[in-house]
């Protein structure tokens, strides 16, 4: 069996084991990394061997820890990261680079419609209709999108709202809620196989899947990292938030969404979200303009270029092929906005 995982800000560990009687056996750990002293590859594997296969990561990484030699150090490398890597060898989980990646940029649509095809590609690709997916949006219109379980009358102001023309919809992942304005904002989606996050906690699944844009970020001159649970912050402040939604029917699949901040109105925000007081001290600030600092000051381009930019390092890193949404799919997604996301009872399931 064979295990990648890429540590969050470090580098890729690669395991190679069997299993013999419930317990692991010809455990091998490599990857880029840097260890010393050299001995302690060889601790880390002899940890291991002869573990009960169904010990947790913590388990694993407690192992790990208390058989390193005195003095080790470890760059880019942590035993939860070998320990991680050995889950995901035991699980089977699939690479990034095992799949035929599919692009989906097209025109604006309503924020309902964004919703709903959300649902839709990400329960195609848990029954194998359709490859994974990255999905680049483009808004039809300013929205306030709420978490799944939030109240509609904690976050929003109802005239504040009507005032600025935004509409109201709340999507089928947790989380908190997100301000858009169609020039301003960078929103994708992640559509993904179960098998790609298998070995992964909850928390790691969204560091996983947010390794790339950091990647990509850097490219752009912007240095990045995935703070927990949900967000994506540099020194100037944080830059995107991100959610999941998990489809358990047929195989599986993920649906990791993540909404950047390309330029902002603040006032015009906080005029429309209802932000309290303990949710901004939470954050280290007592200014909710300070809590976003746009792309657009950080890097100096276009919205448009950005997001070409972010597209074409996907495409580097794993291979994009161009594609669309189907017929069949539009139809689906158009009839879910009108009879769910559109509707009163949906959006405000949560009062």
């Amino acid at each position: 069996m064979h295990g990648e995982y890429k540590v969050t800000g470090g580098k890729l560990v690669v395991v190679d084991l069997d299993t013999r009687d419930g317990v692991l056996r010809d455990v091998a750990v490599a990857g880029d990394f840097f260890l010393e002293p050299d001995e302690a590859i060889l601790a880390i594997n002899r940890s291991l061997e002869g573990a009960p296969a169904d010990t947790d990561a913590a388990g694993l990484a407690a192992r790990i820890d208390a058989a390193l030699p005195p003095g080790t150090t470890m760059y880019g490398l942590t035993s939860e990261g070998v320990a991680v890597a050995v889950r995901r060898a035991l699980a089977h989980a699939t690479d990034w680079n095992d799949y035929d990646w599919q692009l989906i940029h097209e025109a604006p649509q309503s924020p309902a419609l964004h919703m709903a095809l959300d649902e839709v590609i990400t329960a195609e690709v848990a029954s194998g209709r359709r490859p994974p997916t990255l999905r680049v949006w483009e808004w039809g219109a300013p929205a306030v999108v709420i978490g799944s379980f939030q109240s509609l009358r904690n976050e929003v102001d109802p005239a504040g709202a009507e005032r600025h023309g935004i509409t109201v919809v709340r999507r089928i992942s947790g989380g908190g809620a997100m301000f858009i304005e169609p020039g301003n904002t960078i929103t994708y989606s992640l559509s993904v196989p179960d098998a790609l996050v298998q070995g992964l906690s909850f928390a790691d699944s969204y560091a996983y899947l947010d390794d790339w844009v950091l990647g990509a970020l850097g490219d752009m001159g912007v240095k990045a990292w995935y703070q927990p649970l949900n967000d994506i912050a540099t020194e100037a402040g944080k830059i995107a938030g991100a959610a999941q939604k998990r489809v358990v029917a047929d195989d599986g699949a993920v649906l990791h969404h993540v909404t950047m901040a390309y330029d902002i109105d603040a006032d015009k925000m906080l005029d429309v979200l209802r932000i309290g007081r303990e949710k901004l001290s939470d954050k280290g600030t007592k200014s909710a303009k300070k809590r976003v600092d746009p792309l657009r000051r950080q890097t100096g381009l276009p919205r448009e270029a950005v997001i070409e930019r972010m597209i074409a390092s996907f495409r580097s890193r794993y291979g994009l092929t161009e594609g669309r949404v189907t017929d069949e799919e539009l139809a689906r997604a158009q009839e879910l906005a009108a009879t769910k996301f559109a509707t009163e009872e949906w959006t405000a399931r949560v009062p």
